[in-house]
């Protein structure tokens, strides 16, 4: 057994972040109808960095060992930085040759994660912005 796949199936049967966050900012779920693996995603950020994060993630060892590993390298990034993560991140992030369809279960997580980044910026746009005061003399 290769490094990486060792270091898959210890994300599996050990995944680091798990458990979806009671005071988050930002959560979606999501699931890969094709495998039927499932993620909710649970973000805390504070000034658009991400300062915790957790998941409920059921599936196979990709798609969970994905999710463990994607929450470990969030922690502390900006929005800004996690928005240019892409699929060749997550090829290079598991490590080891995946076929089409394991693609898109490693993928399943980093797609969560794009999703609520782009849905708290979507509800911090739409805040009220408060109306300016002006004075006005006559």
């Amino acid at each position: 057994m290769s490094m990486y796949q060792e270091i898959i199936l210890d994300h599996y049967r050990n995944p680091r972040n798990a458990g979806v966050l009671p005071d988050a900012t930002g959560e979606i779920s999501l699931n890969n109808p094709l495998c039927g693996d499932k993620i909710t995603l649970t973000i805390k950020e504070d000034e658009g960095r991400i300062v915790d994060i957790g998941y409920k993630a059921t599936g196979c060892a990709i798609s969970v060992a994905s999710a463990s590993m994607l929450s470990e390298y969030i922690l502390g990034k900006t929005k800004d930085e996690l928005q240019k993560l892409d699929k060749d991140f997550i090829i290079e992030l598991i490590g080891i040759e995946l076929s089409p369809n394991r693609i898109k279960c490693a993928l399943l997580p980093l797609e969560a994660l794009s999703k609520v980044i782009n849905k708290t910026d979507e509800r911090s746009a739409k805040r009220p912005e408060q109306p300016s005061r002006t004075s006005t003399s006559t």
